[in-house]
Parts: C-alpha cells; sequence; structure tokens
C-alpha cells in the first residue's frame, strides 16, 4: 500500500510540475529513442544487404581476389585492390571438367559519364562474360546480349540498364545507336529488363560491356574484381568449391593452401559472415547510442539533487511526523524511477515511429528494407530506463532521507 501511495505521490508530482518533469525525463527519451533506431535501423540496413545475398540464389559461388579466413571476407570486400585473378582462371574451370558448373562470369566495375548528344549522365558500368545472363539470371528486354566472340574481340557494343535509357534516349529506341565513354563510341545492342533496387545499388542505373572493353578501354587493367559460378544444384556446391579451389591452386602455383591468394564462398557462407559482420556493428553502433542513457540519467540525478533542496521543509515535515529514512528513501526512489519510465516509453514510442517512417522511405526508394522492431529493443528500453532510475535516483534519496527534520523545518 505504502508503493501504491508513492506512486500516486510521485505522479502528481510529475503533473505540478509537467515543464521541468519533461526536460528531466528528456536526456533519457533520447538516449531510449536512439537505442530503438539504431537496433531497427541496423537491422532493416542488415536485412537490405543479406536479401541481397539470398537473391542470388543458393547455387552461385563467389571467388574473390585475396586471402580470407571464416572470421571474415577478404581485403578486396573493404576496397583494396587485389590483383591476383585473370578472367583465364574462370575459362579453365568452364572447360568442362566439371560437370556441376553450368557458367561463369568474371566482373570489373568503374563509374562514367555516358554522353548522347546533348544528354548525359552519371552511371556505373560492368564489365562483364557474356555468361552473364545466365549466371544472374537476368532478362533482355530489346535487343540482345553481347557475344563471346564480341568479348574477345574486344567489341565496343554495350546494353542499357532501364534508367540509362531514360536518360540518355527519352523518347527514341536505343537500339543501333550509340553512346560515348570516355571518348570510345559504344553501339546500344541491348536494353536490361528493369530490376529494381538490390542492396545499395540500383540495378537499371548501369550500363553493361565486355570485360575485355572494360578492361582495355574503361580501366587498363588486366585483372577481375570477382567471379561469380553457377552450379547445377545447391546439393553439389560443397564439392564444386573444393575443385575450383584446386584449379586455382594449380594455375596460381600454390601449394600450400595457407598461402591461397584466392576466396571461394558459396551464398550460405557469405551470407553467415555478413550476418556476423553486421551483428557486430549492430551492437556497437547501440552502445554508442546507450552513451546518451548515461548522459541522461547524470541529468536525472543533478534534477533530483536541485529537487531535494527545493523540498528540504516537505522532508522535515514529514520526518517531523514519523517518516523513517527508508520511507524518504523509497518516495525518492520511486519518484525518479516513475520519471525514467515514463521517459523510457516515450522514447520507444518515438523511436517505433522514426523507424516505421525510415521503413517506409526506404521501401518507396524499391529497397528490399525489413521493419524490425523486436520485444527484446522495447523491454531493454525499459529495462535500462528504470535501471538508470534506480541507479541515479540513488544518492538524491540517501541525501535526502539523512536530512535533520528541525533543521529541515528551520530551512528557508
Amino acid at each position: 500500500m505504502n508503493l501504491l501511495s508513492n506512486l500516486s505521490s510521485a505522479l502528481q508530482i510529475i503533473g505540478h510540475n509537467k515543464v521541468r518533469s519533461f526536460l528531466t525525463m528528456l536526456g533519457i527519451i533520447i538516449g531510449v529513442m536512439a537505442v530503438v533506431v539504431i537496433m531497427s535501423v541496423g537491422a532493416g540496413a542488415q536485412s537490405l544487404i543479406l536479401n541481397q545475398v539470398k537473391s542470388l540464389g543458393s547455387n552461385l559461388v563467389g571467388i574473390l581476389p585475396g586471402k580470407s579466413d571464416d572470421k571474415g571476407p577478404p581485403a578486396s570486400v573493404f576496397g583494396i585492390v587485389v590483383t591476383t585473378l585473370r578472367d583465364e582462371d574462370r575459362a579453365e574451370l568452364v572447360n568442362g571438367q566439371f560437370k556441376h558448373i553450368v557458367a561463369a562470369s568474371s566482373y570489373v566495375r568503374g563509374i562514367v559519364t555516358a554522353t548522347k548528344d546533348s544528354n548525359k549522365t552519371d552511371t556505373n558500368f560492368l564489365g562483364t562474360s557474356a555468361e552473364y545472363p545466365e549466371v544472374e539470371d537476368v532478362t533482355i528486354s530489346e535487343g540482345r546480349y553481347f557475344s563471346a566472340d564480341e568479348q574477345k574481340d574486344v567489341a565496343r557494343v554495350a546494353i542499357l540498364g532501364s534508367s540509362v535509357v531514360q536518360s540518355l534516349f527519352p523518347d527514341t529506341d536505343p537500339i543501333g545507336k550509340n553512346i560515348r565513354i570516355k571518348k570510345t563510341n559504344f553501339e546500344i545492342i541491348g536494353v536490361m529488363k528493369p530490376r529494381g533496387q538490390s542492396g545499395f545499388q540500383n540495378q537499371d542505373n548501369q550500363i553493361f560491356v565486355p570485360l575485355s572493353t572494360a578492361q582495355k578501354l574503361l580501366l587498363g587493367i588486366d585483372y577481375v574484381n570477382f567471379m561469380r559460378v553457377k552450379i547445377d544444384s545447391a546439393e553439389n556446391v560443397d564439392g564444386t568449391i573444393e575443385d575450383i579451389k584446386s584449379v586455382l591452386r594449380v594455375r596460381h602455383n600454390i601449394s600450400n593452401p595457407e598461402n591461397d591468394d584466392f576466396s571461394v564462398r558459396s551464398s550460405n557462407q557469405g551470407l553467415a559472415v555478413l550476418t556476423q559482420i553486421t551483428n557486430v556493428l549492430r551492437f556497437f553502433l547501440a552502445a554508442i547510442a546507450a552513451i546518451s542513457l548515461l548522459v541522461g540519467g547524470l541529468g536525472i540525478m543533478n534534477i533530483m539533487l536541485a529537487a531535494v533542496e527545493e523540498r528540504t521543509k516537505e522532508i522535515g515535515l514529514r520526518k517531523a511526523v514519523g517518516a523513517t529514512n527508508r520511507q524518504i528513501v523509497m518516495q525518492f526512489l520511486v519518484e525518479t524511477v516513475m520519471i525514467t519510465f515514463l521517459g523510457g516509453l516515450i522514447g520507444i514510442v518515438v523511436g517505433s515511429v522514426i523507424s516505421i517512417l525510415v521503413a517506409y522511405i526506404a521501401t518507396s526508394y524499391g529497397y528490399n528494407w525489413d521493419l524490425v522492431i523486436t520485444p527484446f529493443s522495447i523491454i531493454l528500453g525499459c529495462v535500462v530506463s528504470i535501471s538508470i532510475g534506480l541507479i541515479f535516483g540513488i544518492s538524491p534519496a540517501v541525501r535526502a532521507s539523512r536530512l535533520n527534520p528541525i533543521e529541515a523545518l528551520r530551512y528557508e
């Protein structure tokens, strides 16, 4: 019954001092809101990345330059240039000795400005093998993809994404027309079917050119950024990965697997590594956001200490009529916990609304973004806010309980 009385008294005090109570809660509101938003947005960004990997299918194998282990990806993933892969490696894999390999494609990337008369657009180009449509299961809506002979002959041909078509050929059929990229004219032979966003990449804002053309005319390199190999079924992926490693070790003169200069992973293996990395990033960001909770707790302690000074006579009167030190401590602790709990609830609501808005905006732009507001984040927000009230409310409560009732009644 005493607890209910303290709760009622705390609510009355909060109601009588609305502005001060709100300012007291503000630090907790911001802190809890930040934790909820970061955990939700982090989970959404994680889903965006993982959904992209899942969309590739379970029968794809990725080959990246540079060595890696089970704990993380190779250095090339982080933008470090590693030049150990060649398209000849891909050609060796698809020469017919492995019955489970359906197709393989090499890739290089870059950013260019493409122009057609007075129209121009900044876009990405992708240099690929002729087998790219089969590996990635993409569809040509108009025209055709380039052939293996055109790739071998460094043909100046290109396939446009649908967004590039709208920028360069808003009112005309692009097939057979020319565009200019880095002082070189390219003939348009095809248009990709719209694919939308995948991860952080707009798949429609790309120009596809033969790998050899991209290497020699646009980039001036002789290596590839990565490869993808399509396997006939998911059941044969693990065995084929070992075959791929064996071939690459022979080609790269590697006798000890510890000296591998490449990484071979299936989509599922890549998914596991990406999940681990993104989980670490999510909780690291949440920990940074939690610092604001500490700041909010210190603010609450300072304001409650000031409240003790303001209510010295009230405390003296209560002790004069028989209130024990324990009852005084309980009164101030309940009041502090109530303030932090209400602040936590407001922070959860505001954080959830922001998370919903972020997810709505992301999906409206075509991103495969999942809205994730977990019960864990809500429970965590409530528990943390109550804990802060208890931790930072102890000092003001103890100080109030130690006041001498006679001196408190005389306090001006």
